[in-house]
């Protein structure tokens, strides 16, 4: 079956992104600003009160660095004194926002490479495909020709729900058979960009779990053919993360950092989970470039990510 998410046949306009973001994070915020609501019910800030605090930071997904820096800063300048769950808010959307911000990474493509091109990674069932055929739209509609390769060559759904998207987009497509060699798919695919003056390859890949060290070799490997037609590509490995995984997504950045050299990150799914405080996790931990998130299934519930709008969706601010 395949998804029909990029086709928006809805009449109504949209409201603003930040609008659907905060309406995507409403899970997130709600178990986080509850939280603090709860705890800051006395007029000074004593601590008991922090302790509450930072083990409601850390349940949000926030991760245990994030919530003590956090309670560490508020006990060194209002310890003692009156504080409120608003000003409590406002300091962690400060922090967040100061995490956040060095990381923000628009996907641009470079025009000096011929062709740029996009290595995108992650485990199964994290939208791939889908953030692939998005990210091909969005370069398709700034005026850039594309090409997709798909090399997710062990499911023969995706190589032919990718064929679909690029035939409604007008993206070429390249595919082999199932089983075929993901590798020998993407320098071909590299080589028919360059051959026909195509800007961007988009490659898709299988999704590789952590514990399946042939698939991880493999996508070594593709790194390596593809190093062999141009010494510079990938210009860009994406990792695609699922925020419904809450913690586990570290332990794939970790091992798709050292497996596949990733430069960025998109998450999506924000909208259906309750830990979208994951990706502050992951950003104090690794500082890896952010590019995108996604909050939706619409092509452009797909945003370049804008760390002031997340800080202040997260803790339902204004």
């Amino acid at each position: 079956m395949i998804d029909d998410s990029l086709d928006d046949v809805s009449i109504t306009p949209k409201r603003g992104f930040f609008a659907r973001l905060k309406d995507g994070l409403s899970r997130s915020t709600g178990k986080l600003t509850q939280s603090i609501t709860g705890i800051f019910t006395k007029s000074k800030l004593d601590a008991a009160t922090l302790e509450e605090l930072e083990e409601a930071l850390v349940s949000s997904d926030l991760g245990v660095r994030v919530a003590a820096d956090i309670c560490a800063k508020l006990k060194k300048d209002r310890y003692d004194k009156t504080i409120s769950a608003d000003d409590v808010r406002q300091v962690l959307a400060d922090h967040v926002r100061a995490i956040l911000t060095p990381l923000e990474k628009p996907l641009v493509v470079n025009r000096t490479h011929h062709p740029h091109v996009i290595l995108v990674v992650g485990v199964n069932g994290v939208g791939k495909t889908t953030t692939i055929a998005k990210f091909a739209k969005h370069y398709r509609d700034s005026g850039h020709s594309v090409l997709l390769a798909a090399g997710d060559t062990f499911r023969a759904a995706a190589v032919e729900q990718l064929s679909v998207w690029g035939a409604r987009l007008g993206c070429a497509v390249m595919t082999t058979k199932v089983g075929g060699d993901a590798a020998g798919l993407a320098y071909s695919a590299i080589e028919k960009a360059r051959a026909d003056g195509i800007d961007v390859v988009l490659v898709d890949t299988a999704g590789r779990l952590q514990n399946k060290s042939g698939l991880m070799d493999e996508l070594s490997k593709i790194r390596r053919v593809i190093g062999k037609i141009d010494a510079t590509a990938p210009h860009d490995c994406v990792l695609v993360l699922d925020a419904t995984t809450g913690q586990n997504a570290l332990n794939q950045i970790e091992v798709f950092r050292a497996i596949a050299g990733v430069t960025g990150l998109v998450m999506t799914k924000l909208d259906g989970t309750a830990r979208g405080g994951i990706l502050v996790a992951a950003a104090d931990k690794y500082a890896v470039p952010i590019h995108a998130i996604g909050i939706g299934e619409q092509s452009d519930d797909l945003r370049p990510f804008v760390a002031e709008d997340f800080a202040k969706a997260l803790v339902g601010i204004e």
